[in-house]
């Protein structure tokens, strides 16, 4: 499923945020990087080996039921509120912003994401749960599921006060092996943040692909201009540009990627 890729054009793609697909429900608004569900375009299934990109709100109280995955490793990074996990394999865990989650599906596992934050500590919070699920595929398939949280509040700042720091947040590459951060089971990809204090700037890594994601505030992307809340940024074979915050701030993902997934 995964490919190194030949000699790559190199190319900067823009995806502006309301180009996305989007899944409205009563409790749930849901927006859609790549194909998702019902929305389905041959054209537009990853880039590199990102398969997923939802930008989800879930409301107080409700949720995703128990649904399976299988072979597919599964990141979590909210951005307001919180999010209530348990699976098939009795884990069960909090995520919160500035705590990175991952779940390892291999041979199969089946979990649950709920809003329940309001239960926590026997108060009622009636606050929405905003985070962004990425999906890429695992280097070996039918592996042990597994999962894993970690706090990385300390390197990336407050919302507010942002570090400045490009964080790594999961990795399976051999270069983030001493890095504190989650593992993937995907030695071809890793997962950063950084949340940027207006004007402030980051460089971005370069690589075979990179995915620019601006999950909140609004940035210039230097070659490219300015990005705002939910645009998404696809480089091919390119990389290193500064991505300087605007007057608000900003909080931005971006995926490294040295693969695609093959026939890409």
């Amino acid at each position: 499923m995964v490919s190194s890729p030949p000699k790559l054009v190199p190319r900067i793609d823009v995806r502006r945020a309301g180009e996305r697909k989007r899944t409205a429900l009563e409790w749930l608004d849901s927006w859609h990087s790549f194909s998702f569900g019902r929305h389905f375009d041959p054209a537009n299934t990853h880039f590199g080996l990102l398969l997923v990109n939802n930008d989800d709100v879930v409301q107080a109280g409700m949720g995703f039921e128990t649904h399976p995955h299988r072979d597919m490793e599964v990141v979590t990074w909210v951005l307001e509120g919180s999010l209530v996990h348990e699976d098939s394999a009795g884990n069960v865990g909090v995520i919160y912003p500035g705590l990175a989650q991952r779940m390892s599906a291999g041979t199969g596992i089946e979990h649950s994401e709920k809003n329940n934050s309001w239960e926590l500590d026997g108060e009622r919070h009636d606050q929405d749960a905003h985070f962004v699920q990425m999906w890429v595929p695992p280097d070996s398939r039918s592996i042990e599921p597994s999962y894993e949280q970690l706090d990385i509040t300390s390197e990336l700042g407050t919302v507010d006060a942002g570090s400045g720091k490009l964080v790594v947040v999961a990795s399976g590459m051999d270069a983030h092996r001493d890095c504190r951060a989650i593992s993937i089971q995907q030695r071809h990809a890793a997962l950063y943040a950084t949340r940027l204090q207006p004007e402030h700037s980051v460089e971005l890594p370069a690589a075979a692909f990179v995915h620019l994601f601006i999950a909140r505030g609004s940035v210039d992307l230097e070659g490219t201009g300015s990005l705002d809340t939910g645009d998404a940024v696809r480089m091919t074979a390119a990389g290193g540009q500064r991505a300087t915050a605007g007057p608000a701030g900003a909080e931005i993902l971006i995926w490294e990627m040295s693969a695609g997934v093959a026939g890409s």
